[in-house]
């Protein structure tokens, strides 16, 4: 959705583009963020993409591609220039062209791949080749490397000779002879640093780094615990060969949380209904997850079955059955999140935290159903006029949220320990368990006094 104050902007950008306006539509289009100016080439008619080749450099579209979404980048190179893009293409940053020529079709691949100048082709395949989902395959090579004896003036001129080149400034990194990483310095250091100062003596000689074959996840984790802006990644002989950045650990988080909500949903496959995932496959994927959950279900319906004579007795306890196997649902769900959350994102835990949160989270679940079994208890008696019916369902909720925080906190960690991603024991998994606890604490109790609530 175009926001409000770039609507009559855009208006005149579509006239110059028109037009071909070079020199007006540069000076108003540079006045826009790039998130901005990737939107107003998306909204371009197919002749009117063609024609940005006229008015914008090769560079400053390099510079626009990385925030377009797929779509638009698809459009760019179905309907720009060949020559321009070859161009364009060696300056957009290689791991931005591999996200992009990854999710395509091999095909579609084939025909990006066939604009490249034949070195850029042979490197971005060399990226294509690498396993998915590891540091190798998400790294870029635009990144400063200097000899860990050069001076902090010689690095800064180096730095300067490169200009946009390098897409990381923050880092430099330092290699020996042999081209080993042996050190990182910051900006900041090499600023502050006198000029004649041997980069070696003021480098951090311990960085942080992983291999080519690192899980991206892991990576994610490690620059999120060290609050790095990059990652260096070395190959087997601890070479350096590229830097996963920041803004790729930003797309491997929401990736990993979508991964997760699926999972978390029960939702548990690999095909996305978005880009015209397999029925079948979809559906393949689910059954299983319906299949266990129809079961589970079951069991909640044979206990139903083993109190009939207490809710024949009683019929106003069905009454508070939906409320409370419902508060049970939710707050399992909610202790599920936390931990699962936790649990994905790798926050370390020794056994004393381990407890500590499950204490708390129990004790949460105390509160909470301390509040909502005051709360349905009053309304229970004044509905019905019986203070022992009040007191069945208040307690009854009150354990039944209790042990719902605690079984939503464990279940995930369980599997985590037995190997099982935790992200399986989903929503309606834990749903149901939460649900099955209730129905004997809340059954179990009005039996126990079936002869104060008839």
């Amino acid at each position: 959705m175009t926001p409000p104050q770039n609507e009559h902007r855009f208006d005149e950008l579509f006239k110059l583009v028109k037009n071909r306006k070079r020199e007006e539509f540069q000076a108003e289009f540079r006045q826009l963020h790039e998130k901005d100016q990737s939107e107003f080439f998306s909204l371009l008619y197919p002749d009117n993409k063609a024609k940005i080749a006229d008015l914008l450099d090769p560079s400053e579209f390099a510079d626009l591609f990385q925030f377009m979404d797929d779509e638009a980048k698809w459009a760019a190179f179905e309907t720009m220039p060949e020559s321009y893009l070859t161009e364009a293409s060696s300056l957009i940053a290689d791991d931005v062209l591999v996200a992009f020529i990854a999710q395509l079709e091999d095909e579609d691949a084939e025909s990006v791949l066939a604009m490249m100048e034949p070195e850029i082709r042979e490197h971005i395949e060399r990226q294509l080749a690498r396993p998915q989902d590891t540091a190798g395959s998400i790294m870029t090579n635009q990144f400063i490397q200097i000899d860990w004896q050069s001076t902090a003036d010689e690095v800064i001129n180096h730095m300067r000779s490169i200009g946009q080149q390098a897409g990381m400034t923050y880092y430099i990194y330092c290699v020996n002879e042999k081209n080993h990483l042996v050190g990182v310095v910051s900006l900041h250091d090499l600023i502050l640093s006198p000029g004649d100062s041997i980069v070696k003596d003021i480098m951090n000689t311990n960085p942080r780094m992983v291999s080519e074959h690192t899980d991206q996840e892991k990576v994610a984790r490690l620059i999120q615990d060290y609050d790095l802006l990059a990652l260096p990644v070395v190959d087997k002989k601890n070479t350096l060969i590229g830097i996963v950045t920041i803004d790729d650990v930003v797309d491997i988080i929401h990736e990993e949380m979508t991964e997760d909500f699926h999972k978390f949903s029960g939702i548990v496959t690999e095909d996305d209904p978005k880009e015209g995932g397999s029925v079948l496959n979809m559906t393949k994927q689910r059954m299983p997850w319906i299949i266990i959950l129809l079961f589970l279900g079951l069991i909640s319906a044979n206990l139903i079955g083993r109190f009939e004579d207490t809710l024949s007795a009683v019929v106003a306890l069905a009454v508070f059955m939906p409320i409370i196997l419902d508060s049970a649902g939710n707050v399992g769900t909610q202790s599920l999140a936390i931990s699962v959350r936790s649990l994905t994102f790798g926050e370390k835990r020794d056994k004393k935290e381990f407890w500590k949160v499950f204490l708390q989270e129990f004790a949460t679940g105390l509160l909470l159903g301390i509040a909502a079994g005051t709360v349905i208890g009053i309304i229970s008696y004044i509905m019905y006029g019986n203070v022992y019916l009040g007191l069945v369902v208040g307690l009854s909720l009150f354990l039944t949220l209790s042990v719902a925080s605690v079984i939503g906190y464990l279940v995930p960690n369980i599997f985590a320990k037995i190997g099982i991603d935790p992200a399986i024991a989903s929503g309606p998994f834990i749903t149901t368990l939460c649900d099955t606890s209730a129905l004997v604490l809340y059954f179990s109790l009005a039996t126990k006094f079936i002869h104060l609530l008839t």
